[in-house]
């Protein structure tokens, strides 16, 4: 029987309008990728036009080292300047956003001529007006891809939830958690309970309006809900270890992020060893200055008709699905790994504390 996304029905919404989209902030500037792009953006420029009347690679490296020390300390005060502000820049209108930007822009470029003036590196006349017009020129450039990357970043996050949600609940596992429901419910009627329980909480997260980011410590608690449920159904067949960090539990994640890294765990570790018993490992750790998160399972041993060893046991939809949500929220400053590691299967996920 082909399977259908249990959550690809109706929206259970108030009614049938669309909801509101989610407005995002353009000038999000307080990314360290959109920080180390900005400034290789504008000396890329300076090392460009430092080559009009550059007779020799000195005397570039030279030009190209005097603009920086104006350019730099003026790209970093226009970044800081929009991070603080992003908030107030969202009220306005795009036009005004981008007026808003090069305004910005042309003070930051009299602002970088101002500094080489009192150097001593601006000549006799300094250029007042090509250095307003030039960082105005390039503030705009500047916020048009922030204005791309906004644009981007929300229907991607949307999307990607969206499809998170529809891929949340396998109906088999709706099936077998109700049969374990009701095979307990004469023996064993508060274990029953508590099983139809986890799985309202499950529902009730996976339908709920998510807002942009969630914390470690709530995924986690998530991802037990789930675990508890598996647990009745596989019973002593599947062993869970949580070596949890307190520290790490501030840390930022996309919501409904850490769940189906888990069931995907499950359902290549745990569900093919038909006999034996598979492991499942999710910790968490603070060291120097970063949230590791790792979540590894057993490998089940090859049967016969199964795939030849090396070939890839599914499509890794849901780990590409996390890698750009986390690449959406923290930009450059996270890592996502996955592998066979020391005989196991590893997700490893590196990433600020908060």
């Amino acid at each position: 029987m082909q399977e259908t996304q249990i959550l690809s029905t109706r929206p259970l919404l108030p009614s049938d309008a669309p909801a509101p989209a989610a407005r995002a902030l353009v000038f999000d500037a307080c990314h360290v990728g959109v920080v180390l792009r900005a400034v290789l953006f504008v000396e890329g420029v300076l090392a460009v036009g430092a080559l009009f009347g550059a007779a020799t690679a000195g005397e570039w490296l030279a030009r190209v080292s005097l603009l920086t020390g104006g350019a730099l300390p003026a790209t970093l005060a226009w970044l800081v300047t929009a991070c603080s502000l992003k908030r107030l820049l969202q009220r306005l209108r795009e036009p005004m956003q981008y007026a808003a930007g090069v305004l910005l822009g042309t003070l930051a470029g009299l602002y970088a001529c101002g500094m080489l003036t009192l150097a001593g590196a601006a000549g006799e006349q300094p250029p007042w007006l090509a250095s307003a017009a030039t960082g105005a020129l390039l503030s705009a450039l500047l916020v048009a891809a922030l204005v791309l990357r906004a644009r981007g970043r929300t229907p991607a996050a949307t999307t990607a939830r969206l499809a998170e949600l529809q891929a949340r609940i396998r109906p088999h596992f709706l099936f077998n958690t109700l049969n374990s429901a009701i095979a307990l419910v004469r023996e064993e009627p508060a274990k029953a309970e508590a099983l139809l329980e986890d799985l309202s909480d499950l529902f009730r997260h996976a339908l709920v309006e998510q807002g942009e980011w969630t914390t470690l410590h709530e995924e986690i608690a998530l991802a037990r809900r789930y675990l508890d449920i598996e647990q009745v159904r596989f019973g002593e067949r599947m062993r869970v270890q949580w070596v949890l960090d307190p520290r790490a539990g501030d840390a930022r994640l996309p919501p409904l992020l850490l769940q189906p890294l888990v069931e995907n765990a499950v359902k290549h570790g745990v569900e093919p060893s038909a006999h034996g018993v598979a492991k499942l490992r999710i910790a968490t750790e603070l060291q120097a200055g970063r949230v590791a998160l790792t979540i590894t399972n057993t490998v089940p041993a090859p049967q016969p008709h199964d795939a030849p060893p090396g070939a890839p046991r599914g499509h890794g939809i849901a780990q590409a699905n996390v890698r750009d949500r986390l690449r959406l929220l923290h930009d450059v400053d996270c890592d996502f790994q996955a592998g066979p590691h020391k005989g196991l299967y590893q997700v490893r996920i590196s990433l600020p504390p908060s």
